[in-house]
């Protein structure tokens, strides 16, 4: 037996990579198998330069064993196997990767590859084992040898006997501990489950004996413990399939087995690249919402694998925040990656990847929004705010990608419309894209501010998303047709912009006086030229309008954000004769009405009174 000291380089690494570089010692058991996985392969390969080898799948797999009572864990492939100096080579130093350096030497074919470093992630099985056993024996040799280590103290090898080509590693898994429970790792049901999580696409069975009940012959009612050998993973991940030999039920029941959600996929994308880079994804437009999808817990991302292993459950980069509803999986062999399997590293394919994958799920939305319009208003229901907050965040740098997927409730169509089919009805006369803002369609209906926009014939977008102005304010303008508020100061009808301006100097005086007792609460009071039926109105001039002021005041720390309001009059209506003639008669008249006109349009806004017993006081001083 020799003993053996590890590198100081690989010491320090194999310390760190006990405690810290892998977050889930669950992976452990992904890495071994890969390993296995990987020794399969070298056999492939080598049989496809070697007439006096022969490579039947069937007769290769992995199997792992797990026995409680002495508390070990077997993984055996029936792959190519390591010489001894091999077991030095690949064990003995971790930064060394037998795989990687087999990767660059062979010129690989029919979709095989060779996954990660198989050093460093062999090592992970120190953070569940005290104690790691290795067998192997190799197709180059008629000896086996064992190498064993206990972790940073060193390791021994030695010659063993070994009937077959292959590698069997044998962890003694540590006892438990008060903050961990190392026996699920001898468990049936646990190993079964990390198998499925990680490692259901490997390309070669992995058999585990298990135990289920049976009825015993003769018995009606009587079960007994029955063991038998079972193949864990599916093999052929259905990515890799012809479209053409998959239905609509193989999707679902892919995003049912995986979990993608509780409901069922609206639309699936199912993406074969073989270009500059090469990956498989599927990916799933869900029907429903998830319960936390808009709140901070909700996690982006898609399952990223590289040649049928699981390397991220949630890979962000992949998604555009804005995209971030869409479920499913990428899996590509040209991704580089770190150490540890665990951290994609940032590179160029990745990006291409994403870059293609957003404009792929674009498509689809442009696709549903012209071919199933049903279809996509159900899916603009659950996930259209977020569209609007992709147009909104990163300062409009995405408006131009998602302009054309969003929609808005039609004073005209009483249904969702796009910006596009809007701009198709104007008229010629009309100069802008007209919104309107509220908590409800129902509200909005009955604003005062729509009469004259509405008297023209000209349509409304109704805004009731928080984020719908906030949104629109960054967009700035479609096909060159800005967008207007119908509560701003100014609304291009030309007409209309004359009209009145005799009677607006006429009541100069009076409007000067309501102003004055009005002072801090509104920037200017004059003639509407809006309301035809309405005696009062609230407009804004500036940036801010009424309902952006509120929800930024309904914001955590908040600024006193106030919109510049100006308090419009109907001087066609009959209260407005009430107030003139009180200014003529009785001041103090003209105080209480300006006030109660004041309050009726904050009202009308959704807006709250300061003081709702001065309000019901001055109510009951006109029925006195």
């Amino acid at each position: 037996m020799e003993n053996k000291q590890f590198q100081a380089e690989s010491k320090r690494l194999l310390e760190m990579m006990i405690n810290s570089i892998y977050s889930h010692r669950e992976i452990f058991l992904r890495e071994l198998v890969s390993n296995a996985s990987d020794a399969i392969d070298k056999l492939y390969y080598r049989a496809l330069t070697d007439d006096t080898l022969s490579f039947d799948k069937d007769s290769y797999f992995i199997k792992v064993v797990a026995d409680k009572e002495n508390r070990t864990l077997k993984i055996s492939d029936s792959g190519i196997g390591m010489t001894k100096e091999e077991l030095e080579n690949n064990l003995g130093t971790i930064a060394k990767s037998g795989s990687l350096a087999f990767k660059s030497e062979t010129e690989l074919k029919d979709g095989h590859d060779i996954i990660g470093q198989f050093g460093v992630g062999f090592y992970s099985s120190f953070m569940v084992a005290d104690i790691v056993t290795v067998i192997s024996r190799s197709l180059d040799s008629d000896e086996a040898y064992k190498w064993e280590s206990k972790g940073v103290d060193g390791y021994t090898i030695e010659k063993c006997e070994k009937d077959s080509v292959g590698t069997e590693i044998i962890l003694k898994i540590k006892e438990n501990t008060e903050d961990e429970n190392y026996d699920e790792f001898l468990e049936q049901y646990q190993l079964k489950a990390i198998i499925k999580k990680y490692s259901d696409f490997i390309r070669y069975p992995i058999k585990m004996d298990v135990t289920s009940s049976r009825l015993k012959n003769g018995s009606e009612n009587e079960y007994e413990d029955h063991e038998e050998e079972q193949i864990i993973n599916s093999m052929v991940p259905i990515w890799r399939k012809n479209k053409n030999e998959l239905t609509p039920d193989d999707y679902e029941n892919f995003y049912t087995e995986k979990r993608y959600g509780f409901d069922k996929p609206l639309k699936h994308i199912h993406i074969s690249v073989d270009g500059a880079v090469r990956y498989n994804a599927i990916l799933f437009i869900p029907e429903k919402t998830p319960f936390d999808y808009y709140t901070k817990e909700y996690e982006k991302g898609l399952e990223l694998y590289s040649n049928g292993v699981l390397i991220m459950n949630k890979c962000s980069d992949l998604l555009p925040d804005y995209f971030s509803f869409v479920k499913g999986m990428v899996d590509s062999e040209d991704l580089s990656l770190n150490i540890s399997r665990e951290i994609l590293q940032h590179d160029r394919q990745l990006k291409l990847i994403a870059k293609n994958i957003k404009n792929k799920i674009k498509g689809q939305l442009q696709s549903l929004l012209k071919e199933e319009r049903e279809k996509y208003e159900e899916f603009y229901q659950s996930f259209g705010k977020q569209l609007k907050f992709g147009v909104y965040n990163d300062f409009g740098s995405n408006k131009d990608t998602l302009q054309d997927l969003l929609m808005f409730y039609s004073s005209k169509e009483k249904k969702l419309v796009t910006l596009d089919e809007y701009i198709s009805r104007m008229p010629e006369d009309q100069k802008y894209i007209y919104y309107a803002s509220g908590e409800t369609n129902e509200r909005i209906e009955k604003l005062p501010q729509t009469e004259l926009v509405a008297e023209k014939g000209y349509e409304i977008l109704y805004f009731t998303d928080e984020i719908d102005e906030f949104a629109i304010r960054m967009l700035m303008a479609y096909k060159e047709k800005e967008f207007k508020s119908i509560s701003s100061g100014d609304l291009g009808i030309k007409d209309e912009e004359s009209q009145n301006e005799p009677d607006s100097n006429e009541n100069k005086d009076l409007f000067d006086y309501m102003k004055g007792i009005l002072a801090n609460k509104v920037k200017d009071v004059r003639v509407s030229k809006r309301l035809k039926s309405h005696p009062v109105c609230l407009t804004t001039e500036g940036e801010i309008t009424i309902e952006m002021e509120k929800i930024l005041k309904s914001m955590p720390n908040n600024q006193n954000v106030q919109a510049d309001k100006v308090l419009e009059l109907n001087i066609n209506h009959e209260v407005f004769k009430s107030l003139k003639d009180a200014f003529e008669k009785d001041k103090e008249k003209v105080s209480l009405y300006t006030n109660l006109l004041y309050n009726q349009a904050l009202l009308i806004e959704g807006l709250p009174i300061n003081d709702p017993v001065e309000f019901t006081n001055d109510i009951c001083k006109i029925m006195l």
